[in-house]
């Protein structure tokens, strides 16, 4: 198998070039951007299975790379590395494209295992079913498409995650400690409410303007998709 390309886009040049040592060691092939347009430019020629990007850069905020970024190449995994570590630089990330976010600073050991756990995900068994239904809701896996009544919705990375599991997982109840393991994939502070707060903006974009509903609160112990109300 040919080795997991990373690129890391971080003006704090130390920091850049002591992990793109760090992850040749540990068997990955990366490459380092010290500018956001220098990244881009590198992301346009080469293909990368994986971004490390900083968002406060220089020359371009790291939101706006990784909105370029995700609608490019929409199956690269991206994981934010930053000193912005509040909750609502974290659900910006994850609206922009992301799929992890690591505050600053961090263990060189827990990146591995994120960056682990991201490309267990991305290079997971491809499924047998490509579709996944429910009433008028259609998600097509290949595609990367969700509609309902044949009308197209637009979800950032996080939520198209987010609603597969809940698909795949269809009348049944999922805890958020279920939730915070599958769809972010490793360690998280269940304390916040991030996951609420994804749940909203997928009831907003697949249940407000249709019917039946179909993501259900079990009250006290987490949500379910299903087709009822019962």
């Amino acid at each position: 198998m040919n080795k997991t390309k990373i690129l890391i886009v971080d003006d704090e040049k130390n920091m850049a070039d002591s992990l793109r040592a760090g992850l040749g060691e540990n068997g990955y092939e990366a490459v380092a951007a010290y500018e956001g347009a220098s990244g881009m430019e590198l992301f346009n020629q080469e293909h990368f299975d994986l971004l490390l990007l900083d968002i406060n850069l220089e020359d371009i905020n790291g939101f706006d790379i990784c909105k370029k970024v995700r609608s490019i190449d929409p199956s690269v995994g991206i994981i934010m590395l930053t000193s912005l570590g509040d909750l609502e630089n974290k659900i910006t990330g994850y609206q922009s494209g992301a799929d992890d976010y690591l505050p600053k600073p961090f263990e060189f050991a827990e990146l591995l295992l994120r960056i682990e756990a991201l490309m267990r995900r991305i290079r997971g068994a491809a499924p047998t079913n490509t579709i996944l239904r429910s009433a008028n809701l259609e998600m097509d896996l290949e595609k990367r498409e969700v509609r309902r009544d044949d009308i197209k919705i637009n979800l950032t990375a996080k939520e198209f995650h987010l609603l597969e599991y809940l698909l795949r997982n269809k009348n049944k109840v999922v805890t958020r400690a279920d939730i915070a393991m599958h769809v972010w994939g490793i360690d998280f502070n269940t304390n916040t409410n991030v996951i609420d707060v994804y749940i909203s903006y997928l009831r907003n974009k697949i249940d407000r303007n249709y019917s039946p509903k179909l993501i259900h609160t079990h009250t006290g112990v987490g949500f379910i998709l299903k087709e009822n109300d019962q």
